[in-house]
């Protein structure tokens, strides 16, 4: 068998098997399978969130699985291990598996994509991208994207900082396909160099010894000895002369002629220069004027009362507005029974007929009232 042969089914091995896993460990929280050969047999190392359902009760999940490997897809011998992970919002298959179930239970694809884009980069993700495929709002299929931070596509760090995970979402109207792509923390970019700092631990050095200058010298002060007497070295007989030596007589310079010193005439102080005062200027005292007295109010003129003509003449059938009004004005309010008053006030129409005996003396009667009337109306506005 070629060695090109061995790794290509070796590889579809291991496609066979993740394909399997993850259909059985679904609810698991199922992150991928790696596949080890030993000299025992077949080391099956399987990743999920739970590992307390990828074992079973009493480990009858894992006996079951251990025996579809061994019988269908013809492993050696294998040995299921199961590790758990530690942070799963760090790992590509395991949230794209929650999203696949959060939309099969009828969420709606925005509010479970953003969701899980919360809680990735909670968990301290560098970056995330989330792709739903499929007819989400309408009968035609399309899809969409929802990203955050940073995330390589291209080179070396897709297989080591990337986090890939893609799971189907069986609907009503179809399939959606699901694709969570997660930038990992602990990833360095290449074309972003980081910079460490150390600490440098730094030695004392020791000081160079003094130099022959810089010395200092200290002199020490020698006991200083007393002198013989004078007496051990005069010799025998030797006496000094009881006389003193007369003095010398002292040196008299030459006659100088003496300066005189000439009177300096005393100088003369002048008086300071006065400051001159400033100028005050006078002020005038203000002048207080009298109080005026108070000018005698004029007494106001009485008005003059109105004449008022007598209406002797007989009224009119039809008199002005105008002139009505005026006679109301200056005649005060009819005393007496009230008929009496709106008889003197409203004018009787002419009569085409001709007046009889009885008659006149009415009227005579009325002119005589309206002459006293006159008179009254004078006599008040007089006395007002």
């Amino acid at each position: 068998m070629p060695a090109e042969d061995h790794f290509v089914n070796r590889g579809l091995l291991k496609v066979k098997v993740n394909d399997f896993l993850r259909q059985e460990l679904r609810r698991a929280g199922y992150a991928g399978v790696d596949l080890q050969k030993t000299p025992l047999g077949m080391r099956v190392v399987v990743y999920a969130a739970r590992p307390g359902m990828v074992i079973g009760r009493r480990g009858t999940t894992v006996r079951e699985l251990t025996e579809t490997l061994e019988h269908e897809f013809g492993l050696e011998a294998p040995q299921i291990e199961v590790s758990e992970v530690e942070v799963p919002e760090l790992n590509g298959p395991i949230m794209a598996e929650r999203l696949a179930q959060r939309l099969e239970r009828g969420d709606h694809f925005r509010r479970a994509a953003y969701g899980v884009l919360r809680r990735i980069v909670g968990a301290g993700a560098k970056g995330v991208e989330i792709a739903i495929a499929g007819k989400l709002t309408s009968r035609r299929a399309r899809y969409q994207k929802f990203r955050s931070g940073f995330v390589a596509k291209t080179g070396e760090p897709i297989r080591e900082a990337v986090s890939h995970g893609w799971a189907f979402a069986i609907m009503k109207p179809g399939v959606l396909g699901v694709q969570v792509r997660i930038m990992l923390p602990d990833m360095v970019a290449p074309d972003r160099p980081v910079i460490v700092h150390k600490e440098i631990e730094v030695q004392a050095i020791p000081a160079p010894p003094p130099k022959a200058t810089d010395i200092e010298v200290v002199e020490e002060e020698l006991p200083i000895e007393e002198a013989p007497p004078i007496e051990e070295f005069m010799e025998e007989g030797f006496e000094p002369d009881s006389a003193p030596a007369e003095p010398e007589a002292p040196i008299v310079p030459e006659s100088v002629p003496e300066t005189v010193p000439q009177e300096v005439p005393p100088v003369e102080e002048k008086p300071a220069p006065e400051e001159p005062k400033p100028k005050v200027k006078p002020t005038k005292e203000p002048e207080v004027k009298p109080p005026k007295e108070p000018e005698p109010a004029k007494p106001k003129a009485k008005p003059k009362a109105k004449k008022v003509k007598a209406d002797t003449e007989k009224p009119k059938a039809k008199p002005k507005a105008k002139k009505e009004k005026a006679k109301a004005d200056a005649k005060p309010k009819a005393k007496g029974k009230g008929k009496d008053a709106k008889a003197a006030e409203k004018p009787k129409p002419k009569s085409k007929a001709k007046p009889k005996k009885g008659t006149e003396k009415a009227k005579k009667t009325k002119a005589k009232e309206s002459k006293d009337k006159a008179s009254k109306s004078k006599t008040e506005s007089s006395k007002k």
